[in-house]
């Protein structure tokens, strides 16, 4: 089985209850599960789906399609954010079954911290549908809704009514033990973790700056960073107006200035000249 795909299978009498996880990609081996689910009422776990791409969807359709030629009856329960938008995208993603819940995003302004709530779909009522209050962990705020209301909850338009049986909920206790607060901490950015709280994630590196090498070098050394916000050395050093005494010229030096006592010299000859000058006027 997959490392970023998982999946575990039990039985209660005509129920299957199936526990889908991590990726579902082109590398899911779904058909592998078409075999263990046999006729009666299939419940699919899909709450630890973090993501699912074309190929899986795909995929996904062709499995469910196939699990219900073999007179199995889908019901969806804890459908992830990933999901619940593949729902409102593709038309035939949940084939012929109901989504008996789902979880909904939000997002705190105040924390940066995101939660999602387990929502019943009975509980929703008739549209216009609205996210449920949902209060921040940390500072007991009110969260916002991380999407689009019409957009979200626009497959709850065309869903069934589903009035699951006793032995489905008997099922989703013994296997999904029921969470009382209904629901679960994920980070911010990075990985969803819908497990428990995760970790956050680091904010993206800026690249580094590409070496440039100096006119006339064979290391081709590279060119300093500027101080202040951006780096180390000197603003002058990065800019090659002001190298300074360790950092690298770049550009033609500048020539020295010549010695001024050419000048001295023009100089005394030109007063002496004017001097015999003056005396040869005053003696005539």
């Amino acid at each position: 089985m997959s490392q970023k795909f998982q999946a575990a299978v039990h039985h209660r009498d005509d129920v299957t209850f199936v526990k889908l996880s991590g990726v579902i990609d082109e590398d899911n081996e779904l058909a592998d599960l078409t075999d263990k689910i046999p006729r009666g009422t299939a419940v699919i776990d899909l709450g630890e789906v973090e993501r699912i791409n074309s190929c899986g969807v795909r995929d996904w359709v062709n499995w469910l399609s196939q699990i219900e030629t073999n007179n199995a009856k889908v019901v969806l329960v804890e459908c992830s954010p990933a999901i619940v938008a593949q729902i409102n995208l593709v038309n035939n993603f949940t084939g012929s079954g109901s989504v008996k819940s789902f979880y909904v995003p939000y997002f705190c302004p105040e924390c940066d911290e995101e939660k999602v709530l387990l929502v019943e779909s009975a509980d929703m009522g008739p549209p216009p549908h609205e996210p449920p209050v949902c209060r921040c962990d940390e500072c007991d705020l009110v969260m916002d809704f991380d999407d689009m209301p019409d957009s979200y909850f626009a497959f709850l338009a065309n869903q069934k009514h589903l009035t699951p049986p006793e032995k489905i909920s008997e099922v989703l206790h013994e296997f999904r033990p029921a969470d009382p607060e209904k629901s679960k901490i994920r980070s911010r950015m990075g990985t969803t973790s819908l497990s428990g709280r995760g970790s956050v994630s680091s904010l993206p590196s800026v690249p580094s700056l590409p070496s440039i090498a100096l006119p006339g070098s064979s290391s081709s050394p590279a060119l300093n960073v500027p101080s202040g916000p951006y780096g180390s050395g000197s603003r002058g050093s990065a800019l090659g107006t002001n190298p300074g005494p360790t950092g690298p010229t770049i550009g033609p030096s500048i020539p020295h200035p010549k010695s001024s006592a050419l000048i001295y010299v023009m100089i005394g000859v030109l007063v002496a000249a004017i001097g015999v000058l003056g005396f040869l006027l005053l003696r005539g």
